[in-house]
């Protein structure tokens, strides 16, 4: 035991989704096509509202940060992920285990606080138009995104503390990357407070974060409702759904991992529910937020051209 216990306090081990090769092969591809469109789809996007000047507006400067966000958090996990689907030596070390957890809630939470900034600059837009210039300066825009990330740090701090402050008897973290539950199913303990302490702490972020957007998309689907153009109203409506349904996923499958107690966990069912928020929804941002909007379009033959007269 004494012996067990050294080696969990130098690394983990992270037994990932299956030990059969051919299975292996075959996540590694899928896993590999998802984070490439991620870094493709993300990277793209935040080139081409720093380069073309007529977006550079407050919508697209939260879409911007947001795609450096998800390329972030995208890239705390795949790598790794990638790599144990590779090679046999799965381990992680006590430390890089414990800055992984801590850089993915970092950037997961303030994704969640920058979708508030973005619900809101939305709001202002639809609901307050003849002030949006005014409100949404570029001051109060950098302001709310540094704001995110505060958020989001503080909140990491508290989980990362919470979840390490604890001693694990197991170095088997039957998981694809550090997350709370898995760490927690390690503990010699009782993990009773910590669980309190996630429901909490998530709680304070997910459920207020989800509840405000939703709000605000309340308001903005009122204020279309009341449009006199149809036209106005379909691409409303459109908008809106796409963007619910984007930020339905994410803090739907959060909320389901980590506002339960640690017993409560399925850890083979939370680990498929996982990938929906580490892998897919950072794939999926661009594609909703940005590249059905025309103007993103515009800009982006703009810039196709552009290279073409090279």
């Amino acid at each position: 035991m004494g012996s067990e216990n050294d080696t969990v306090k130098t690394e983990f081990i992270l037994l990932g989704f299956s030990d059969h090769p051919e299975l292996q092969s075959v996540l590694f591809l899928v896993f590999f096509a998802i984070y490439s469109v991620t870094l493709t789809g993300n990277l793209g996007m935040i080139i081409l509202i720093t380069t073309s000047s007529h977006l550079h507006t407050p919508m697209y400067f939260f879409l911007c940060i947001l795609s450096f966000v998800d390329i972030c958090y995208s890239s705390v996990i795949a790598p790794k992920l990638l790599a144990d689907l590779v090679y046999l030596n799965k381990t992680i070390s006590y430390n890089g285990c414990a800055a992984q957890l801590y850089f993915f809630c970092c950037f997961a939470d303030s994704e969640s606080f920058l979708l508030v900034a973005m619900a809101y600059d939305r709001y202002i837009a639809i609901c307050n138009p003849l002030l949006y210039t005014v409100i949404m300066s570029k001051r109060i825009c950098v302001q709310l995104a540094l704001g995110a990330f505060l958020g989001g740090t503080m909140s990491s701090i508290i989980h990362t503390t919470n979840t390490f402050h604890l001693t694990f008897c197991s170095k088997e973290i039957n998981h694809f990357f550090c997350d709370i539950s898995p760490l927690f199913s390690l503990s010699c303990t009782d993990t009773y407070v910590n669980d309190i302490v996630l429901v909490v702490a998530s709680s304070l972020v997910e459920v207020i974060c989800l509840l405000t957007v939703l709000l605000s998309y309340v308001f903005i689907l009122v204020a279309i409702l009341k449009s006199d153009s149809a036209e106005g109203r379909k691409k409303g409506f459109s908008t809106c759904a796409s963007h619910l349904i984007a930020v339905t996923i994410y803090h739907g499958t959060i909320i389901f991992i980590y506002l339960r107690p640690s017993t409560l966990h399925l850890l083979d069912i939370d680990k498929v529910t996982s990938v929906f928020y580490t892998l897919i929804i950072p794939m999926l941002n661009p594609l909703i937020y940005s590249l059905r909007n025309k103007d993103v379009k515009k800009a982006f033959r703009k810039l196709f051209g552009l290279k073409l007269s090279d």
